[in-house]
């Protein structure tokens, strides 16, 4: 089948496409990531095929809305702030999205694009299925991973779970509303659009483990959690030869990366970041990622973008931002984490890695004043084995999952029913 697989915001919510892209294409179809142009070569590493829309995310948080934004505090504010930022932004990526669905048999929609990429595969009469990489659909076992980690109860959760679809779905409004005008089809209010697809019980899989978010007893049907979708690294990967060579002159370091969210004084963040390490005694790898972070010395070492998959298994722990596929990359390698939220899922991520044992617990970066509650929580991470051997042991169920499988059946099942209907009609 032509599968395009849409996807929009920062490498974290493209990265895991790569790995589930690679899988289908290994079944035999043909898949095209639809994304951001700046992940063009990203997505043809992997061999997929891409099909680029506009906007630069990284551009986009140094504009002055975004440079705003950085200086938000969390919560359901500063997720209001992202969600008026993304409606100004979307119409432009409804054309590019029409025009790559026109060439395709199904649509895999991630959960940024969800609203609008479903309005396009009705009015273009396609199949369509949601990939998500975080639990959105609202319940009372959690609160909304995008607006923090302070339960309101069941029933206030599952309350506070739809007003973010509501929202969610209110970015996408016009540009939906421009495509069933365009494609013939009826207007409908973004309220309506939900029901529907509610009603229908529209497909959506989750690409991270029930090891690490169990199924909530409460989700209506067609929501199913299958297991990670790691991200593609091509099998003669390896580390750059200063990575190498710093991992090889010395004991285990650390990692620590903010990843795509960027701070407002990257200079001042990383003098803490380094002072912690020192204080606990630990050499570093500290990747500059998009915040720009950067240390000296000869027990540190800055890196650009390499694989986690080749890095992590080499680290005492890993300090991160707790981004969805961060987050699965330290749980993959079977080491420690100490996660640092910066904004939105990562409160949720830190939560569970804690919960789960793997984590001494989050040290929010909106809170670091002073390296102490990191150089504590390392400690703690790194001198007590009871971390290293609990991530070790999730570690060794998650390789037993394969993520891509559901899907690729799920997709097996459409190409089936398609060949019955067309010899029916023969």
């Amino acid at each position: 089948m032509r599968v395009a697989l849409i996807t929009a915001g920062s490498r974290g919510d493209i990265a895991p496409f790569t790995g589930l892209g690679h899988g289908l294409v290994r079944a035999g179809h043909q898949v095209t990531v639809v994304t951001h142009e700046s992940f063009a070569g990203l997505v043809r590493e992997a061999g997929l095929s891409f099909h680029g829309l506009p906007v630069d995310p990284q551009a986009e948080l140094r504009t002055e809305h975004g440079r705003r934004l950085l200086t938000a505090r969390s919560g359901p504010g500063k997720l209001a702030r992202v969600l008026a930022m993304a409606a100004r932004l979307v119409e432009g990526m409804a054309p590019g999205m029409l025009e790559a669905a026109r060439a395709s048999d199904v649509l895999l929609l991630s959960g940024s694009v969800a609203p609008l990429g479903h309005a396009i595969a009705e009015g273009l009469r396609l199949p369509s299925r949601g990939v998500y990489l975080q639990p959105l659909a609202p319940t009372g076992t959690f609160p909304p991973p995008v607006v923090g980690t302070r339960s309101c109860g069941g029933p206030g959760n599952r309350l506070a779970g739809h007003a973010v679809n509501a929202a969610l779905d209110l970015v996408f409004s016009r540009a939906a509303r421009a495509v069933e005008r365009e494609l013939g089809g009826h207007l409908r209010r973004s309220a309506d659009r939900r029901r529907n697809r509610e009603r229908r019980n529209w497909p959506v899989h989750h690409g991270f483990s029930p090891l690490v978010v169990p199924r909530p007893p409460d989700w209506r049907p067609g929501l199913t959690i299958g297991g990670y979708w790691w991200p593609y690294t091509s099998p003669g990967a390896e580390l750059p030869g200063e990575v190498r060579d710093f991992l090889d002159a010395g004991p285990a370091p650390v990692f620590v990366g903010l990843g795509s969210p960027t701070v407002p004084d990257p200079e001042r963040v990383s003098g803490l970041l380094v002072r912690a390490l020192r204080e606990a005694g630990l050499r570093g790898v500290i990747q500059s990622g998009w915040s720009g972070l950067r240390a000296d010395g000869d027990d540190m070492l800055t890196i650009g973008e390499v694989p986690h998959s080749l890095l992590f298994p080499h680290m005492a722990a890993v300090v991160h931002h707790a981004g969805a596929g961060t987050t699965a990359a330290g749980l993959r390698a079977g080491v420690p984490a100490v996660p640092m939220p910066v904004w939105f899922d990562g409160a949720f991520w830190a939560s569970r890695l804690t919960a789960l044992g793997v984590s001494p617990g989050p040290v929010p970066l909106g809170r670091l004043t002073t390296p102490s509650p990191l150089a504590a929580a390392l400690t703690a991470a790194t001198r007590d084995p009871a971390y290293r051997l609990r991530a070790a042991a999730l570690a060794g169920r998650l390789r037993q999952e394969d993520g891509v499988a559901p899907v690729r059946a799920a997709l097996e099942q459409l190409d089936d029913d398609a060949r019955e209907a067309a010899g029916a009609r023969r």
